[in-house]
């Protein structure tokens, strides 16, 4: 399923909005799925409003990545808060804003890259492949973080553990 991915900034434009996630417990950037007959770009925004309770302005697309498979591609987007409050639903169980420069150590490994882009201000929607998040890459985690391992693996099989 293609998925649309926000970077969400406060008002100053220093910090950025994560969603803490309930079945894997790591801090992302709000996004998800695409569902049928929605833009991306809608996807952006209702996502952004259920995992955080916040309405954004969309200020542009960033990137069009194409995962490694070829069967997915993510549309990454710059948005401002229009208005809302920071909310928890099903999906989140923090929402916070962080410093860019301080994020959290638990956190999608992709992050930093998709910030690596947005900072660029390239004129041109970025198109390129990206690499997700791997079975291999989380295993070689275990050690640190071995719960989060385990719920992320059991994710990919479609058991999803809500707390």
């Amino acid at each position: 399923m293609d998925g649309a991915t926000v970077i969400v900034f406060d008002k100053s434009l220093k910090k950025i909005l994560l969603v803490k996630r309930r079945d894997v417990p790591i801090w992302v950037l709000p996004g998800g799925g695409i569902e049928e007959g929605e833009t991306p770009l809608r996807t952006a925004v209702r996502e952004t409003k259920e995992e955080s309770g916040f309405t954004v302005k969309i200020i542009r697309q960033v990137a069009k990545y194409t995962h490694k498979d070829g069967k997915k591609r993510n549309y990454l987007f710059e948005a401002r808060v229009a208005s809302g409050r920071a909310t928890l639903s099903r999906e989140s169980k923090a929402v916070e804003f962080f410093d860019i420069d301080n994020l959290p150590e638990l956190r999608h490994p992709l992050i930093s890259e998709w910030l690596a882009d947005l900072q660029k201000k390239s004129p041109k929607i970025i198109t390129r492949e990206i690499q997700g998040v791997t079975v291999k890459q989380a295993l070689g985690q275990i050690h640190k973080h071995p719960l989060l391992v385990i719920r992320f693996l059991l994710t990919k099989m479609g058991i999803r553990i809500n707390t």
